[in-house]
């Protein structure tokens, strides 16, 4: 076929007009951009609202079903007062602890008791114990020690405030331990103690054994081993003992400290919020817990004019042993608290 003049001519123009197919593809997407960016005026007012932070409610049709994930529900792991049955031990104060002791100190005349010989695990009821043998055994509390390795919880997997390289006194040591319950702290005092750590358990266990602390026995110096058991009777000894060493009352009932932890300042407070309560005067005290052991608190405290000793083991709730010291100290203020006890 022969091409004249005029059919080039019209051939050239169809090309200009038509374009390459990647041409035309990027003139459909620029018509689309352009449309897209002239928003209607329901549009827009959705995007002012999403710039001012509103959200536009959702439509769902009618028999629509939305799925949700749920999450497995984990059961608690039960303490060792749930599975021996201690529980369903009833008292006249309906208390959450399984165990309750509390004693005039002067006299030794027990006022309230239920279940006070169960042996449980005591958790961080532990470091008065630990406390205890550190001030005895006479070693300087000015001396530096270091938070290392050997401190980190590899039971429990706890966390602590006091990372490995930490260099404190050992005064400060013990009053972190007592006060805020530090588990580094109370195991880097055991790893210092003069023929090291299990020479230091082996002078708790020792003390205990010379208190007459029948029921009670000590792996480690923290708590975090539901092996460290006492029971409510031998804890009370234990208290009463504590509460003769000045240096140990003012540091476990001490509201809160501040520790310079390198070029840091830090902040650290009682674990046990009774001794900022205007209605308590504790002279000793010292909280615990475990899954094992259940919440648990001992203390020495002046209420309705007596001086007494307070053990609460296994309650069960974050702050139920709170709840149970706070009914205690209503009873004995009552016009006429009977004695109570309970096997």
């Amino acid at each position: 076929m022969k091409l004249t003049l005029p059919m080039l001519l019209l051939a050239l123009c169809a090309a200009l007009t038509i374009g390459t197919p990647a041409e035309a593809r990027q003139d459909k997407q620029r018509v689309s951009a352009s449309k897209a960016g002239k928003a209607t005026p329901a549009r827009r007012g959705a995007t002012a609202a999403k710039a001012r932070g509103q959200q536009r409610p959702v439509a769902v049709r009618a028999g629509q079903v939305r799925r949700v994930a749920l999450q497995p529900v984990v059961p608690a792991r039960p303490s060792v007062g749930q599975v021996l049955g201690l529980h369903d031990s009833d008292d006249p104060l309906d208390l959450k602890s399984s165990v309750a002791l509390v004693v005039d100190q002067d006299t030794n005349e027990v006022l309230f008791s239920k279940n006070p010989g169960a042996v449980l695990p005591i958790a961080s009821i532990t470091k008065l114990m630990t406390a205890l043998v550190v001030a005895e055994s006479k070693v300087s509390l000015d001396d530096v020690l270091t938070i290392t390795q050997d401190d980190i919880d590899t039971e429990k997997g706890s966390r602590s405030r006091l990372a490995v390289g930490t260099q404190l006194t050992r005064g400060e040591m013990m009053h972190l331990a007592l006060m805020s319950s530090e588990n580094r702290a109370a195991n880097a005092l055991g790893r210092h103690h003069p023929g090291g750590l299990q020479a230091f358990v082996d002078a708790m266990n020792h003390k205990a054994a010379a208190l007459g602390m029948r029921d009670t026995h000590y792996v480690e110096p923290t708590g975090l081993s539901s092996r460290n058991q006492s029971s409510a009777q031998d804890l009370a000894v234990l208290v009463r003992v504590a509460h003769q060493v000045p240096l140990l009352r003012e540091l476990s009932t001490s509201q809160e400290a501040q520790v310079a932890v390198g070029h840091r300042v830090m902040q650290f407070r009682n674990t046990n919020g009774l001794v900022s309560n205007p209605q308590w005067e504790i002279g000793l005290q010292k909280t615990g817990y475990i899954a094992e052991a259940g919440r648990c608190v001992v203390m020495q405290a002046q209420l309705a004019g007596r001086k007494l000793i307070m053990v609460l083991l296994d309650s069960a709730g974050k702050y139920s042993r709170i709840g149970d010291a706070e009914r205690i100290r209503k009873w004995l203020g009552s016009a006429a608290a009977p004695v109570a006890r309970l096997s």
